[in-house]
């Protein structure tokens, strides 16, 4: 695996400081008998002394990258804001557009950068300007709590009605759409509607373009989540065929804390209102529609680096890894009968986030215990999620540093607990 860290080296070296933004080191040579993943494993300093099995949160940063960010803040803290006013506050900042922008299929003046996909979200959600008195706004149980709330805002704000659709634990793809398109039937003057393509709380993988079809030949506009499936699963963002998208770059892309963007279909801009009278840019220009104020400039310095050892590595072979990884735990307890599995096996129905619950703990109070005592007792860290339509469950999720070792360890762990 020299070429990995030769390689590796050779594009940090070349992205130091705000070199970084134009960064075009070769990429990484991959050995022709595919990936070593111990390699890779070694490549990120992880504490030792318990087995993190809660990655859906945000990803931790590999060695290199981790230098790559501590080099832009040694650069940000000696060169000021000399190098913000000369350097990026305008074009450094369309460069970063015009790359994400490639990564996602859109074009650059469709993609607003962003602390994160709660902001994007939270912004694309208040300020959508076609909900009437009388409408409808429609979300899951399952859907992450800060968009609800926005849902909610929005809703009370226009007098429109909420509408929550209540997902079965056992979900199968077929199931989600029919799910979604009873509710859209049944509530004929919902306008607005928040899908989320993995879920955070059971890493269930929601058919959102299936679903966006159907929303759309109802006159129902979508805002998509994709903060759980941007950088895991293998799509750009037309595939999805929502008009509105929000993501982040902190979880499986890798980047650092506080990164994200938002994305609008061009046709549709003049749909989304302009972030609290923003005066900046114009209306006819996305980046109206977000005002963060000043931001970690050097976590955005180093999204290109980012995004280099992220395609190195590329989205397929993460996907069929963590994927591996999350089949080799879940098949071992799949059948047992004190353990209830809340992903499905379905191809294309899961990622690397999966949950489970023991059999009669359904409280989040019984799950809190659960994690802790996992962690205190066989000092493995997850993390209780509540929300499920049958209660709440513990959520596991390796990552490229996971070993199947560890995983055996929540296995065994998990047999002694129930």
């Amino acid at each position: 695996m020299e070429g990995f860290q030769a390689g590796r080296r050779k594009l940090l070296g070349a992205a130091a400081g705000w070199t970084a933004l134009t960064a075009t080191a070769a990429p990484l040579t991959l050995p022709s008998g595919g990936i070593d993943w111990e390699t890779v494993a070694q490549s990120y300093d992880v504490a030792t002394d318990f087995t993190n099995l809660e990655n859906a949160y945000y990803g931790i940063m590999p060695r290199a990258l981790l230098e790559e960010f501590k080099r832009n803040m040694d650069y940000l803290n000696r060169y000021n804001s000399h190098h913000l006013r000369q350097q990026f506050d305008r074009a450094g900042m369309e460069q970063l557009r015009v790359q994400l922008a490639a990564h996602a299929g859109v074009a650059p003046e469709e993609l607003a950068i962003t602390r994160g996909a709660t902001e994007s979200l939270q912004n694309l959600i208040c300020n959508y300007k076609l909900l009437k008195h009388g409408d409808g706004v429609m979300y899951a149980n399952l859907d992450y709590d800060a968009m609800k709330y926005a849902m909610n805002d929005v809703a009370q704000r226009h007098g429109a009605t909420v509408t929550q659709v209540l997902l079965p634990d056992q979900l199968t793809r077929q199931l989600a759409i029919e799910s979604y398109d009873k509710a859209l039937r049944e509530h004929p003057r919902t306008r607005l509607l928040l899908l989320t393509h993995i879920n955070h709380r059971t890493g269930f993988v929601l058919p959102v373009a299936d679903i966006v079809n159907i929303a759309k030949a109802r006159g129902v506009d979508v805002i998509a989540d994709v903060a759980q499936s941007w950088g895991l699963l293998d799509f750009k963002l037309p595939d999805l065929g929502a008009d509105f998208v929000g993501a982040n770059l902190h979880k499986w892309v890798g980047g650092p804390l506080g990164t994200g963007f938002l994305y609008i279909r061009k046709e549709r801009l003049a749909d989304i209102g302009v972030e609290r009278g923003d005066e900046d840019y114009p209306a006819s220009d996305i980046r109206s529609r977000v005002h963060s104020g000043t931001v970690n400039v050097a976590a955005l310095m180093t999204i290109p680096a980012t995004l280099k050892l992220h395609e190195e590595i590329g989205l397929v072979n993460r996907g069929n890894r963590l994927g591996g990884l999350r089949d080799h735990w879940v098949h071992q307890l799949r059948g047992d009968q004190r353990v209830q599995i809340m992903t499905p096996d379905e191809a294309g129905s899961y990622g690397a986030v999966t949950s489970f619950r023991l059999t009669g703990r359904t409280s989040f109070e019984q799950n809190v215990a659960l994690a802790k005592r996992l962690l205190e007792q066989y000092r493995i860290f997850t993390v209780a999620r509540p929300g499920p339509a049958g209660g709440a469950c513990i959520r596991v999720t390796p990552s490229l540093f996971t070993r199947t070792a560890d995983l055996d360890k929540l296995v065994a762990a998990i047999r002694a607990i129930a």
